[in-house]
């Protein structure tokens, strides 16, 4: 049986999720594994020796933790302890880490809101904080590349204290100065909230809240699809969906196979950004061109099932010709290659549900597998059955 200390912050539904999958791997090899729980208070107050001590008392294989990277984890080491920090501010070199690919979850974030005709964005996050920093250079690098007439914007405060000791008014300035509408990525949904939660207390107030009304002028994405968060926030929050359980699942076996085998190469647990669900704060299309805009929603809105561009032509008062001119000068691509792209991240989707490669052919009506599995690969560099093995098999 594996005893292992868990030092997080339990509010968060990353942690949980991770918890999830330790016990669905523990679950899986029939083992009985003992977790205790520790709140982040016994570090800042007591310091990481208090930590060590609260190990060697319980006889913990492994810690998990959220560490300071003053932190001397070395010590747990010296006691043959396993030591994994989960993404805190900055990875480790020296133990290992629960990480994950932040920049391609800014690359995410941006070519959703360019798929939605998007031409203004912005980024709030916190500064000097691993996932924070790479998950704006991912969203900033990928808009710059899209369009040189893109506008992009960023707001980052600093670490300390930055999840409860924020600045609304500031917050609300930059909020009012950025052209609009603009699409939003935040680091995390909290940041996400503290967004929503501005436009409407300014909203509120009166004034020049109408400027900052959700989504008609402000689109706002968070990331971890935390449940709670999303469906607190006004209006629900749209977010990037992170494949946390399978990260813990990992971060589980990791650990058996070094108590198994102390020659277990050691590496970092990645987990893997999947899908963005969308809520009502990213629940619009934007774009200078009303009738673009009413194809685009009207694509989305009937992903599900095929798509003809006569059946789009039908929407507008448009021939077929001109739609697809202006569509390709709006959207950068074709009527039909776009519909293609956006069928595609819906079975992706899918995917990461759970579904078989087969269960999202038939409910997106791809008759033919083969054609499926080529396109995907096409799009994606990959075939649909080897994406699904990528989120689902263990990584090591």
């Amino acid at each position: 049986m594996a005893r292992i200390l868990f030092l997080t912050d339990f509010s968060e539904a990353y942690a949980r999720n991770l918890l999830l999958g330790i016990a669905r791997y523990a679950h899986t090899v029939g083992q009985a594994w003992s977790l205790c729980r520790l709140p982040l208070s016994i570090r800042d107050k007591f310091g990481i020796k208090a930590v060590l001590d609260l190990a060697r008392k319980t006889r913990a294989d492994a810690v998990i933790g959220q560490f300071y990277n003053t932190d001397n984890v070395e010590l747990f080491a010296r006691e043959g302890i396993i030591t994994i920090a989960q993404d805190f501010k900055t990875r480790f070199t020296t133990i290992l880490n629960i990480t994950g690919p932040h920049t391609l979850a800014g690359k995410m974030g941006a070519e959703y809101f360019i798929k939605k005709g998007f031409r203004h964005f912005a980024f709030y996050g916190t500064r000097d904080v691993v996932w924070s920093d790479e998950r704006l250079q991912g969203f900033r690098d990928t808009i710059r590349q899209a369009d040189a007439d893109y506008t992009f914007s960023a707001l980052c405060k600093t670490a300390e204290n930055a999840l409860w000791d924020y600045d609304s008014h500031q917050l609300v300035t930059w909020l009012q100065s950025l052209p609009k509408p603009v699409a939003i990525m935040a680091c995390d949904d909290n940041h996400a909230y503290h967004i929503t939660e501005a436009c409407q207390q300014s909203e509120g107030g009166g004034g020049s809240g109408g400027d900052l009304r959700i989504p008609d002028r402000i689109a706002v994405l968070g990331v971890d699809n935390d449940e709670t968060i999303c469906r607190l926030s006004t209006p629900n929050l749209s977010s990037l969906n992170q494949n946390i359980e399978q990260g813990g699942y990992d971060v589980a076996q990791l650990i058996d196979r070094i108590l198994h085998d102390p020659a277990t190469p050691r590496e970092d647990v990645e987990v893997l950004p999947t899908h963005i669900i969308t809520r009502q704060s990213t629940d619009i299309y934007a774009n200078n061109d009303q009738h673009i805009a009413k194809v685009l929603k009207y694509i989305h809105e009937h992903i599900s099932r095929k798509l003809s561009v006569d059946e789009l032509v039908q929407l507008v008062p448009l021939s077929r010709r001109l739609l697809e001119t202006r569509f390709k000068k709006s959207m950068g691509t074709s009527i039909y290659d776009y519909i293609l792209q956006i069928r595609i991240e819906k079975v992706a989707q899918l995917l990461c549900d759970g579904k078989s490669v087969s269960e999202a052919a038939i409910e997106l009506g791809f008759s033919d597998i083969k054609n499926l599995s080529r396109t995907f690969k096409q799009l994606r560099g990959i075939t649909p059955s080897e994406y699904r093995r990528e989120i689902f098999s263990p990584k090591h």
